[in-house]
């Protein structure tokens, strides 16, 4: 059994960063307490408001936006892997990003041909795919760049 309580063990690890309840709880659970403690300490967490996944996912949305370009496809699926409400994503989405993605893809898609010294629109296509832009953005960016998918 560990030294401190579920309770005192989240907080502990509440101090050190924000954590999204999934997380928490699997850090709680690696630590061998039992699942009853779990629950009711990440319940008493999120009652008093010190674990609350929109805020997580509005933190975690705001960083990867500071870090280069994404789209909503792949931020919706990184939420998820994180154990985020669908409906919490599709909120904190709506609030953070902007409604036409082209601007994003394009500085994305300038960054990566400075960077990689390429100009392969299929390997372009495939960069802007993983980041989650969605495929008339992509085709969009191609056709600017002077190179559609039929090429």
């Amino acid at each position: 059994m560990p030294d401190l309580s579920a309770y005192d063990q989240a907080v502990k690890l509440l101090a050190r960063r924000t954590h999204f309840r999934r997380e928490l709880e699997q850090k709680l659970v690696q630590r061998r307490y039992p699942s009853d403690e779990i629950e009711e300490a990440l319940d008493r967490l999120e009652s008093r408001r010190y674990l609350d996944d929109e805020d997580a996912s509005r933190q975690f949305v705001e960083g990867r936006l500071r870090s280069g370009g994404y789209g909503r496809t792949r931020l919706t699926a990184e939420l998820a892997a994180r154990g985020v409400d669908g409906g919490v994503a599709s909120t904190v989405l709506d609030e953070l990003l902007p409604e036409d993605e082209l601007p994003a893809a394009r500085d994305e898609a300038a960054r990566w041909s400075r960077r990689s010294g390429r100009s392969d629109p299929a390997a372009l296509a495939r960069r802007l795919e993983r980041r989650g832009f969605g495929a008339g953005t992509i085709a969009a960016v191609l056709r600017e760049h002077g190179r559609d998918l039929d090429d």
